[in-house]
């Protein structure tokens, strides 16, 4: 992910403008707008901006850490507690944003950054390589996808909190913006278009990726992010059939033990354990983990960890585990409580793993009172077992999630599990307008056409 291209933007009505460069055209001037055929003439041009595709949702507002810590802290039942000073991440902590929260805004802007690069991929598969056509189309497709999810999840109502038809998601861009005119401000789609949209993108992508992909994303990846859109609608048999997929494919394995899945960097050399199914690769060169800077901090004797330690673990979360669990053992005390999951300096972002398949599986098994692939005692016990537990002799609905929260603790699915269950966080109840961001200020001033979520003047 070193190649880069570059967008330049105006006024962020979800409109971007689109200039790319390889390492030979770096002193370019920036501009705002070039002429398409120079920007994208030739196949290398196209795979050098699908590079950059990949770069924006490495930034530290979209993949590379703010959609999982805004899950984790809107997310939050005090079992963590946010320590630091920033205010934008207050006022997310304690559930009371701001239409000027500059999280909201940078995630907004940097992940319309990220579709539009997608779109310029996606305008210009005709000039690709044919032999390499189906598989940049496939990546192009699975990164928009995946971002328009994460950005209807945190920017509008969740799926099934009234009308879905109704309900106002985000905005869907599907064409390259250029040049901002007035028809590039859009008004915000429905939450059930977002979502056909997302679900369109993601089966296309699982159609057309490799099966392997090096550090790219193959169609496990997408199968992966599919079980999870299915599961926010509650479409068990569909989320189970992705999860099954990818742990039939024998392409990935369950670590042996909980405490190798973390410490890349530190204990991999960077690389991923089998259990990873896609991360946003950190390296010395490229590449900033956010949820080290605010769940890590500096351990002196574990020599490459780093961090703010912004973010605190509670005695309430800590409570949830039993004696001998090693999750529950997984954390270190030089003053605050840290969670170990994050410590990594250069860890890479973990986006799915092979243990919430099995958990995902799991429970759309329990809740269909069908067995594809294994039953959900055994799935569950097979993350209970490499804890250092005892297999459990029965299993219920709140065992299965209880395990799921244990197991994926920190790592971005606190908020969105908690809405598509119907937990209240705390005394909020869980479709409370305070546990969805504002659309940002900003945008709404530079495109009339966008109306602001319940809640927020």
């Amino acid at each position: 992910m070193k190649k880069k291209i570059f967008i330049y933007s105006v006024a962020l009505a979800t409109g971007l403008f689109f200039t790319s460069a390889c390492n030979s055209k770096l002193d370019v001037d920036p501009t705002q707008s070039i002429d398409e055929t120079d920007a994208l003439s030739t196949s290398k041009d196209v795979e050098v901006t699908l590079i950059g595709c990949y770069d924006a949702i490495q930034d530290v507002d979209v993949y590379g850490g703010a959609f999982q810590y805004s899950s984790e802290l809107l997310g939050n039942n005090d079992e963590i507690a946010f320590g630091g000073t920033f205010q934008n991440m207050l006022e997310i902590s304690e559930k009371q944003l701001t239409t000027v929260n500059l999280a909201a805004e940078l995630t907004w802007r940097d992940s319309y950054v990220a579709i539009n690069r997608c779109n310029n991929v996606l305008s210009a598969l005709d000039i690709v390589d044919e032999e390499k056509r189906a598989r940049i189309e496939g990546e192009a497709r699975f990164i928009r996808g995946s971002v328009y999810f994460d950005l209807v999840r945190l920017y509008a109502k969740t799926w099934g909190d009234g009308d879905n038809a109704a309900n106002l998601g985000v905005p869907l861009v599907l064409e390259p913006t250029r040049v901002v005119t007035d028809e590039n401000k859009l008004a915000r789609n429905s939450v059930a278009e977002v979502y056909a949209q997302v679900l369109e993108d993601l089966n296309a992508a699982k159609s057309l990726l490799p099966e392997t992909n090096t550090i790219y994303a193959n169609k496990y990846a997408a199968s992966a992010q599919l079980s999870r859109v299915y599961l926010q609608q509650s479409n068990f048999a569909q989320a189970r059939a992705e999860a099954n997929a990818v742990i039939e494919s024998g392409a990935y394995s369950l670590n042996s033990t909980f405490e190798s899945l973390f410490y890349t960097f530190i204990n991999n050399g960077g690389a991923n354990p089998r259990e990873y199914i896609f991360s946003i690769i950190v390296t010395s060169q490229d590449g900033t983990n956010d949820l080290n800077t605010f769940f890590g901090t500096t351990i002196d004797d574990i020599p490459g960890t780093g961090g703010r330690g912004d973010i605190r673990i509670l005695a309430k979360h800590r409570a949830l585990y039993e004696a001998g669990d090693k999750r529950g053992a997984f954390f270190l005390t030089p003053n605050n409580t840290y969670t170990q999951k994050h410590l990594d300096n250069l860890g890479n972002v973990l986006q799915f793993r092979l243990g919430e398949m099995y958990l995902t599986r799991a429970e759309a098994n329990f809740r269909l009172g069908t067995v594809v692939g294994a039953t959900p005692l055994a799935d569950m016990n097979r993350i209970r077992v490499r804890a250092g537990l005892k297999a459990a002799t029965a299993v219920t609905l709140p065992s299965i999630l209880k395990e799921r929260h244990l197991e994926l603790a920190f790592e971005g699915l606190a908020l969105h599990d908690a809405k598509r269950n119907k937990q209240n966080i705390g005394t909020i109840p869980y479709n409370s307008p305070r546990l969805i961001f504002p659309i940002p200020q900003r945008e709404i001033d530079v495109n009339k056409k966008l109306v602001q979520n319940e809640g927020y003047n």
